[in-house]
Formats: structure tokens, sequence, C-alpha cells
């Protein structure tokens, strides 16, 4: 007998009526059989697909794009069984319109499922009792172990309340967010509510501002945004650029690093900043707040720009070659010519070797004697000492972190780059040891490694272009003398002249080319959480990355650490964005109204203006107040009473973490949620700005219990 799709407690039974739940009970039995035959079907042609015989040109394209294409299908058939349903939608005329995941039809054509992001589906989110989209009711699943453990109906019209709804509205949803917690983002997929959809759905051009305080669901919002833009408009997909998400820190990373392939989307990367630089793994938290505060304020890209061409220096002299054939000659405004006219979209060591062709081709073309074939007059030049160690001085081959480096240690050269530091600036940016890196100190290597380059890539690039040149000078040996050696009638040999068989050979030996960075970018779209603590600099980071200037930018300014005074509008224009539109969310179906009213005077003292959201339930558990020595007995109690969920201690970072009990500070807190949070001795954090944002970050991280311990 095919299992039962529902599961309903014994608390439940009255939904459990035939007339409510038969013909939800037979549609998803056919949504089970079909995922089951086109899980059979696209395996057996992705295999048939395999065991094709490997083929070349456009063949091997054509096989390598289907298997492709049926391998992210059976991805997601294999992911999801009937749960793959969110509920449904009862239009004024017509059958009831099941949504999904993702879209699914019959063998015989008939729509079983209609996925989410299409505009079929958006009535099933948007609408409300003051605009019911053309529907008489909603019904909303919630799935446990894969099989409905509850469901609630909405009445959107008066019709709707004459039987044909459960009639349990809001109770389910609203316990439903009371729901524990795990170590990864709960799927939320079938609660979106109406003013989350709507931005949810907003078009991805320009920059879009989710401002809402804790537990409005901007994460949520921002994650499912991501999902519906790549199914929405195809130009953000990988062949554009594809999508980056950029999170606070790795617990929040692997918190929701499977909510976008749970809904059908592989493709985004996930990163934090400190990701983004080779650097930032071993980058140590900033120790000096003044120093940290004003390169926070400055424009890396400028100041790279500076001290790139600070090294881009042409000889101020002509120079004079005495080569076998003919004096050479090099006059000072040819080489300033040369220097000038390196390719801008170059970096510095990439742009360095068309400068040099450029200059062995000038010199080169004084060589009247045709009898001289180039490639020697080239040789030759490449081995004279006084015109090599000329260009190396001229144009160096840098390093992006020993020029970084300079700035911090030299203050000659850092003048140079920011002259409109003062002499007490520049004084406070120098230390001792120029290379122990900072956070404060990424965007610069970051802008250093995009304007230099990595001067390692480049020697790779030249030993692979050396093996390839080899190669190339050695199949030519070997073809003419084949040819040379072909008695046959047919001259069969000389197919070997042809660009396709050259070709050919020298793909055996060629080394590949070095993977690109993946973090590097262009992105089509950026996704950025917990925006509000980014700096000017930090900014400029990501918007290299992004020259369509199309980001979904997360975040509350009552949660910035250092404070943010201004407006988004304020802060974005200063970095570079134009087209900003902000998204209000106010209510918070997180944080338990008890919680929110210990954490709300935290930060009016501090910010009297902050944008405290409205809690929707709360959880009949008051705020606990003990003292420190009372944690371990306390977390013992917890675990024993509660078999599922998680805890976190915030502010006692000597407490040893455990499988269900985390141990964060409040920085590292950011972004995640947890049943019960003990907070330590909040008064540790200070009496600042900063202090006050830790105290009331820590307490809104609870979706059920806060302790605090003093």
């Amino acid at each position: 007998m095919p299992l039962d799709p529902f599961h309903l407690a014994e608390s439940l039974q009255a939904k459990a009526a035939p007339e409510l739940i038969d013909a939800d009970r037979d549609h998803l039995r056919r949504i089970t059989d079909t995922l089951e035959a086109q899980r059979a079907d696209v395996m057996s042609r992705l295999t048939a697909v395999q065991r094709q015989e490997a083929q070349l040109g456009d063949g091997a394209v054509d096989r390598d794009l289907e298997i492709r294409r049926l391998s992210g299908r059976l991805r997601v058939l294999q992911r999801y069984r009937m749960d793959v349903c969110l509920g449904r939608m009862s239009p004024e005329d017509g059958e009831p319109v099941y949504i999904g995941r993702v879209g699914l039809a019959a063998a015989d054509g008939s729509r079983l499922l209609i996925d989410w992001r299409t505009p079929a589906a958006e009535p099933f989110f948007a609408a409300t009792m003051e605009n019911p989209r053309g529907l008489l009711s909603r019904r909303r699943y919630r799935w446990t172990d894969g099989r409905i453990s509850d469901y609630w109906d909405e009445a959107l019209a008066d019709a709707a309340l004459d039987g044909a709804a459960s009639l349990d509205d809001q109770s389910a949803f609203i316990a439903g967010l009371g729901a524990h917690r795990t170590a990864r983002m709960r799927d939320v997929l079938a609660t979106i509510q109406a003013d989350q959809d709507a931005i949810i759905r907003t078009p991805s051009p320009g920059a879009l501002v989710v401002d809402g305080g804790p537990g409005t669901g901007k994460t949520v919002v921002a994650l499912h945004r991501a999902a519906h833009l790549l199914y929405a408009e195809p130009r953000l997909t990988q062949s554009a650029g594809g999508m980056l998400l950029v999170g606070p820190h790795a617990h929040y990373l692997a918190y929701v690093e499977d909510v976008l392939p749970s809904l059908g989307e592989d493709t985004v990367r996930l990163s934090t900043l400190r990701d983004l630089v080779p650097e930032g793994a071993s980058a140590a938290r900033d120790e000096d707040p003044p120093a940290a505060a004003l390169k926070a304020s400055l424009d890396p890209v400028t100041m790279l720009e500076k001290a790139t061409k600070w090294f881009e220096r042409p000889p101020q002299r002509a120079m004079r070659l005495e080569s076998p054939w003919a004096d050479l000659w090099m006059s000072r405004e040819e080489w300033t010519e040369l220097f000038s006219g390196a390719d801008p979209a170059l970096s510095h060591n990439e742009a360095r070797d068309g400068v040099w062709e450029e200059v062995l081709e000038l010199l080169t073309d004084q060589v009247h004697d045709g009898d001289v074939p180039p490639h020697l007059i080239r040789r030759w030049l490449r081995q004279d000492e006084e015109l090599t160690g000329t260009f190396v001085r001229a144009w160096p081959m840098l390093s992006p972190t020993a020029v970084v480096a300079r700035l911090w240690s030299v203050p000659e050269f850092l003048r140079h780059c920011a002259p409109e530091l003062s002499p007490r600036e520049i004084a406070l940016l120098q230390r001792e040891v120029p290379d122990a890196w900072t956070i404060a100190d990424l965007p610069f290597l970051d802008a250093a490694r995009r304007r230099i380059g990595d001067p390692d890539a480049v020697r790779e690039e030249h030993r692979r272009q050396f093996v390839i040149s080899s190669a190339q000078e050695q199949i030519s040996h070997v073809v003419d003398h084949l040819i040379e050696d072909d008695d046959s009638e047919m001259k069969v040999m000389s197919i070997l002249r042809g660009q396709d068989a050259r070709n050919v050979l020298l793909g055996v030996d060629a080394p590949p080319a070095l993977a690109p960075d993946e973090l590097a970018g262009p992105f089509a779209h950026i996704v950025v959480d917990e925006a509000q603590e980014l700096s000017d600099a930090e900014w400029r980071m990501l918007l290299a990355r992004c020259p369509s200037r199309s980001l979904t930018i997360v975040g509350d300014r009552a949660q910035a650490r250092h404070g943010f005074t201004e407006s988004w509008e304020e802060r974005l224009t200063r970095v570079g964005l134009r087209d900003v539109r902000i998204a209000h969310l106010s209510v918070n179906y997180r944080t338990p109204a008890e919680v929110m009213a210990e954490a709300e005077p935290e930060i009016r003292a501090a910010i009297p203006d902050a944008n405290v959201p409205t809690s929707v339930r709360e959880s009949g558990t008051p705020v606990h107040h003990g003292v420190v020595d009372s944690l371990p007995g306390l977390l013992r109690t917890w675990l024993d009473g509660h078999p599922d969920g998680v805890a976190c201690v915030i502010g006692a970072p000597e407490f040893p973490p455990t499988a269900r009990v985390r141990s964060l500070t409040p920085e590292d807190s950011k972004g995640l949620e947890f049943d019960l949070v003990v907070l330590v001795r909040p008064e540790q954090f200070g009496h600042d700005i900063t202090g006050a944002v830790d105290r009331y970050v820590s307490m809104t991280r609870s979706t059920r219990q806060l302790v605090v311990l003093r």
C-alpha cells in the first residue's frame, strides 16, 4: 500500500476528515509516481548519452551539454519526493492549482505542479484578504520527515468560509515559526509572506536594499530572491557571470549553504570577504581601531593605481644598441609612447609582456637586411643585458603583497599614493611588520591583485607558452621531415601541414591553462548579507566584481557595530551606486515578544530611531536572569528537556561547544538563530554603540528562550 502523505497528530484529527484531504492525498500520490517515472527516464537517457562514443568538434560540445542538462535535471528529481509540493490555491473559477519547488507535468501532459517562481504561482504568496488575487482560499503544508504533519487553510473570500477550509487560518503558521532549529537554516518557502514575496520578485537591475530589523526574514528574502532571479532572468546565469552570495562569516555560510540547492539552484557561489583574497584566511582581527577606521575610509583602487604607476617609469634617456646588423635606437619619446600605450584592461604584470613585445618590434623594424629572419633579431634582443636590464628596472614584475606592505612601511610612498593624508595619519598607518595582514588590509590586497596581477600566474603562463612554442617548433621539424621523405604517389603526408592536424598534435602535449580565480568575477549579480558592516573600502572590493551594479543588499542599520548614522542611499551613493531602491520589512517572525521586550531598550538607549520590528508571536517563556556559575547545570537541564533544537552561549569564549550547543561571539552569531540563547555577562561588551549592538544582536538570535547570566 502506498505511503499516506498525511501523518497528522491525534490533536489534529479534525483536519484528517476525508472531505478535507482526500483530493490532496490523490494528487500527492500522482506527484510521487510521476517523480519516480521521470527519475528512471532521465537516468536511462543520461546513461545512454554517457555511453556514446567520444566525438570531436561540435559533436563533443553537444554531448557535454546534454550530459550537463540531464545531470542537472536528475539532481533536482533525486532531491525531492512528494514534499516537493508547497500547497495549493483554489481560484474563484476552476480546479485547485498546486504549487511546487519545481514544475512538474504528468505523462499525459497535465500540470501537477506550478514552479513557485513563475508568475502563475505569485497569487499563492501575494494574495491577502484585502487583495485575494482571484483566489477563494490557500492551503499550505507543513512537512516533517517527508509527510504532512500539519496544514493550514486561509480563507481569502467569504465564499471560502462555508466548509471549504479547515478554519485553522494562522495558528499552524504561528506555531511553525517556533519550531526547533538545526545547524542548517530550515525550509521556509511555504511560509513566505506577501510583503516578502513582493521583494523576492523585484527585477534585478540596480541595487535593491532589503532593510529590516532582526527576525524579519531578510536572509530568507535574499536567498529566495537569488533563486527567483536565476529562474526569471536567464541573463544572470553562469554564461553571463553568474551570482555571488557574500555572508558575514563562515558560520553563516555553513548555515545557509543548503537553501539555494533546495530551491533548485546550485550554481551560486558563497563567500565571505575573507575568501575573496588569499591572505584573508590568516588575516587577524584589527587591534588598532584608529588605523583600521582610517583604512576603511580610503579608496584602495585609486591608491593602488598611483602605487602601480610609481613603478611604470619609462627611461629618461635615449638608448643605442650595437647589434650585429645595425645600430638600433630607442629615444626617450619612444619609451614614453610605448609605456603610455599599454593595454589599460590588463594588470601591470600582464601588460608588461605587451610593452616588451612592442619594444622588440620597434627595434627589429630598424634592421633592413632582408636576409636576416626577424626571429633571430628578437632572440638577440632578448639576450642583450643592457636592453633587458633597462626594461626590467623601468617596468618590473611586481608582487601585490609587497606593494601593499610598502604602503605601511615607506612614508614617502604612502604620501605619493594618498596625498590627502596628514603627516599624523601617515605615521598612524606605518607598522613594524608591514605584511602582518589584518582584515582592514584585505581591500588593499584585493585592489593590488587586480591592478598589479599575480606574478606567479604570469610566470606560469610564460612557462606554458614556452612549452607550446617548443612543441610547435619540434612538430614543424618532424612534419617537414615526414613530408620530405614521403615517396607515396598521393603524398599523403602533406595533410600534416593543415591547421586541423597541427591542432590535434599540439593538443596532446600542451599543458592546460591555469584555472581562473572563481571569486574574482565579474558576476552578473551579487547578494550581500549583513551589509551594514561593510566599510567603503570593502564595498569597492565587491563593486569591482559587479560591473552591472546589480545587487541585493541586506542589512539593518541598527545592527552596525560601529554605527550607521547616514541613510542607505547616502552610504551607497558615496561608494559608486546610483540606482538604489529601498524595501522595508517590519514584522519579526523569529524572536518572541518576551525577548524583544528585553532587547529593545538596549538598542534604543544607543540608537533612539532604531528600526525595531514588531513580533508576531509570544513564546510563553519569560526571559530568565541568573548567575554565570549556573551555566553548566542550566544547559544540562535544557538538553534533557529538549531532545531537538540548538542552543548558543554568547560571550563566554572559554566555553567548549558541543554538537547541540554553540559557543560564539556576538559578531560571529550574526545571521544565525537558535532555540536557546544564553548571554553571558552582557556588560562586558561595553556601553558604547558597539556594546549596545552586540547585546541587541545576541538577544535577538533566540527563537524561543533567552537567558541572561551575570
